[in-house]
């Protein structure tokens, strides 16, 4: 078997697994049941209340997972990209994944290509957070990833990544309020955001 259907098969089953993204290494799991996201901000030594973004293969994997964030249209102008949007759940979807604010979601469609693309459009989304120990660095390489979390996990090595993660942009306000500046440009973001507003 292939690192890619190691991965796959992995997280089918509710295993975690460290895949690379557009921005930095990844910590995922199935999205779809409570107890593999849990095991996530468990590994990575995080509260539990903490959010996990749901990173989808694409827009249309991402509109089945919630169906409403079609609606705001405010997806479909940022996605896919280094962007994770915190978006409005008017239906509580995935609330495992939401942390402390269930009427919200965070999501991603990264741009990617070869292995991660492969895994992403056999799975459809996973549950994901940068693949380190909590407050640790953010993963460019595999071996940049803590021994304890490779030994945990089906790994799926993209080689060498940017390094620099996802701008964090949490749209659930009457205005956009920026969480973490990132890989994404921050204006360019919000002014494709204000477009479709």
């Amino acid at each position: 078997m292939s690192e890619v259907d190691d991965a796959v098969a992995a997280i089918r089953a509710g295993r975690p697994a460290i895949v690379p993204t557009d921005t930095v290494y990844g910590l995922v799991a199935t999205p779809h049941l409570e107890e593999p996201v849990r095991r996530l901000s468990k590994l990575k030594g995080r509260e539990p209340s903490q959010p996990i973004a749901l990173i989808a293969a694409d827009l249309d994997r991402l509109f089945a997972c919630v169906p409403e964030l079609r609606a705001g249209g405010i997806a479909a102008a940022v996605l896919p990209g280094p962007y994770t949007l915190v978006l409005a759940n008017p239906a509580r979807r995935f609330p495992w994944l939401a942390g402390v604010n269930p009427g919200a979601i965070g999501v991603r469609v990264p741009s990617v290509s070869g292995g991660a693309r492969s895994l992403l459009d056999q799975v459809g989304a996973v549950a994901g957070t940068s693949a380190n120990l909590h407050g640790g660095p953010e993963p460019r390489r595999v071996a940049d990833v803590a021994d304890e979390l490779r030994a945990a996990c089906a790994v799926l090595d993209g080689g060498e990544l940017p390094g620099i993660p996802s701008t964090v942009i949490d749209f659930t306000g009457a205005e956009p309020v920026v969480l973490r500046e990132g890989a994404g440009d921050v204006a360019d973001a919000i002014a494709r955001a204000a477009a479709v507003g």
